[in-house]
């Protein structure tokens, strides 16, 4: 049984953002005859793409393998702050969009929430994030705080609760890109909306 008086938001139960691993990730070099002078690079599961132009002579190969490494590692480490960095996150927000009235006892990275983005025990103010969120963009990340802390001020998913979430400008934006990560990845979704209490619905 989910613990009483918790509120849940959305779902992700198959497909998370994995912790970076220790050591360098492995990088594929990938030369185009297109290119002239762009130097690109993306994952691409846990390996390092570097896209460089066809011309480049190894020398550059290596700075600029390195330097895209460095840049993708430097966004890995704003996309995954620790949980004292996601409390002080809550905290603004908290303040900005529901006017500091919204104070949970603690914020945290949760690895064990496979159904749901992120829940929120009223009982003793506790909020918890899904790992699984860990890598997204921090605008999505902020959506999914306030979404919780509301639940601190408003338990259900009615009227007077919806107008405190979106509050966030950017509720609808954040909503359609979790909807839309899941739905790519044939994922269930727990729907949240109905003004139910999706953590009666939820086992474990």
């Amino acid at each position: 049984m989910a613990a009483q008086g918790a509120r849940a938001v959305g779902t992700d139960p198959a497909h998370a953002p994995a912790t970076p691993p220790s050591g360098p990730p492995p990088v594929e070099v990938r030369r185009s005859a297109r290119r002239r002078r762009t130097v690109t690079a993306f994952r691409d599961g846990g390996t390092v793409v570097v896209c460089i132009p066809a011309g480049f002579t190894r020398a550059q190969e290596r700075v600029w393998v390195e330097r895209m490494v460095s840049r993708l590692a430097a966004q890995d480490q704003r996309r995954r702050p620790s949980d004292e960095a996601l409390a002080r996150r809550a905290s603004e927000l908290s303040a900005r969009y529901l006017g500091g009235r919204a104070r949970p006892s603690s914020v945290r990275w949760v690895a064990n929430q496979t159904t749901r983005w992120g829940s929120t025990t009223t009982a003793d103010g506790t909020i918890r994030l899904s790992d699984r969120l860990q890598g997204m963009p921090s605008w999505v990340v902020d959506y999914v705080l306030v979404h919780e802390l509301a639940h601190l001020l408003e338990h259900g998913h009615g009227e007077a609760f919806w107008e405190l979430v979106e509050a966030y400008p950017r509720t609808e934006r954040a909503r359609g890109y979790l909807e839309g990560f899941a739905t790519a990845r044939d994922l269930p979704i727990d729907d949240v909306d109905d003004g139910a209490d999706p953590a009666a619905q939820l086992p474990g």
